[in-house]
């Protein structure tokens, strides 16, 4: 998997280079950004829509399901919990994301239930529900 590179570039806007690829990231005009791309919520629900595609269509070709395509609704949303054990007194947020899968083709209903099923188990969702651990780094600062 290549490693994904970010540099900042004006305001708030992030060029991202993945391999050969580049994007770009930033923030509405709303909080300050020029809007030259996704916001970093809206890649992160792309990604999981796209593993989620993904890992349906491979398994539809693997058992020859007659999927003839799809399409995935992805939103985010926070949700503020009142009520918690160990909240310290304060309400806990918590991010929910919604995944809604449309499915075409002549599909049975076990096999339009079986590829719903599929699509829990992408790895990204599988790396989203588990614990995950992040490392951050310090680089080298470079002068002017």
């Amino acid at each position: 998997m290549p490693t994904v590179f970010l540099r900042s570039g004006p305001n708030f806007q992030q060029e991202i280079s993945i391999g050969d690829h580049v994007i770009f990231a930033d923030e509405p005009f709303d909080v300050g950004g020029d809007d030259t791309g996704p916001d970093p919520y809206s890649l992160l629900l792309s990604a999981l829509g796209a593993c989620t595609a993904i890992t349906m269509q491979m398994y539809a070709q693997r058992k020859q399901l007659p999927l003839q395509g799809l399409e995935i609704a992805l939103t985010h949303a926070s949700d503020y919990r009142k009520d918690c054990e160990s909240c310290d007194d304060k309400p806990i947020k918590i991010a929910k994301l919604t995944v809604t899968i449309t499915l075409h083709g002549p599909l049975a209903p076990e096999q339009q239930e079986r590829l719903h099923a599929i699509a829990k188990r992408c790895p990204l969702h599988q790396t989203l529900i588990g614990e995950i651990e992040v490392t951050h780094l310090v680089g080298e600062a470079t002068g002017a």
